[in-house]
């Protein structure tokens, strides 16, 4: 009796059903890959991500804003050891007033989430400036993350330069010395100092990247 059964008949493939999965993940790639602009890290000799940010003022500021004139990115965050040893000792203070004498655009820029060390309100960066003594033209607040994930802004400190011609030309540590103790400011290295004197004189930046250093940025 059972050797006379047929096997059940398989149901064929339709030319659709072959091609849903390949399909599927060629949507998938296409959809990565055209995100990936998006997501793609800064670089030297590149444009500078675009942004728009609202600054402690209430204002909104943009890079574009600034173009035709050398711009300095400081992530900062005031609860950071690492960022207290240089405002501290007033160093980042004098290092933003001669950047802006020479013209310099100096944008400090506050990453941290809302319950995140280092987060400001607006009333509260104005009331850091005035008590800190913050010379940069302004100081802009990225809660949601956005501008510091555009530029892969990982600590504070973390220094980005941008030309007159909207070019990225240094990115990295505000120094040498991986360090929270005051004392390493004597005879350190500052890396953003001599990249705005190569741009002052005309020259190529010699060092356009060095490490980063410092507390992680909360986003």
């Amino acid at each position: 009796l059972f050797l006379n059964r047929k096997p059940p008949k398989k149901t064929p493939m339709t030319p659709q059903g072959l091609s849903r999965r390949p399909l599927l993940a060629g949507l998938a790639l296409t959809l990565a890959l055209a995100a990936s602009p998006a997501l793609a890290a800064p670089a030297i000799g590149k444009p500078a991500p675009a942004f728009t940010a609202v600054d402690a003022q209430g204002k909104a500021r943009s890079l574009a804003e600034f173009r035709g004139k050398t711009v300095v990115l400081e992530w900062t965050n005031e609860g950071c050891p690492y960022v207290q040893k240089h405002y501290d000792s007033g160093a980042m203070q004098g290092l933003q007033k001669a950047a802006a004498a020479d013209g310099v655009v100096w944008l400090s820029i506050i990453s941290s989430a809302p319950g995140k060390q280092g987060y400001k309100t607006a009333a509260e960066a104005r009331a850091w400036q005035d008590k800190s003594g913050v010379a940069a033209a302004a100081v802009l607040l990225d809660p949601k993350g956005e501008v510091g994930r555009a530029y892969s802004a990982r600590t504070t400190p973390h220094m980005y330069i941008v030309n007159p011609a909207g070019n990225l030309v240094y990115m990295g540590g505000i120094d040498d010395k991986n360090s929270a103790d005051p004392a390493t400011l004597q005879g350190a290295r500052n890396y953003v100092s001599l990249a705005l004197a190569d741009l002052k004189a005309g020259r190529a930046v010699a060092q356009p990247v060095s490490a980063p250093y410092g507390c992680s940025v909360k986003y």
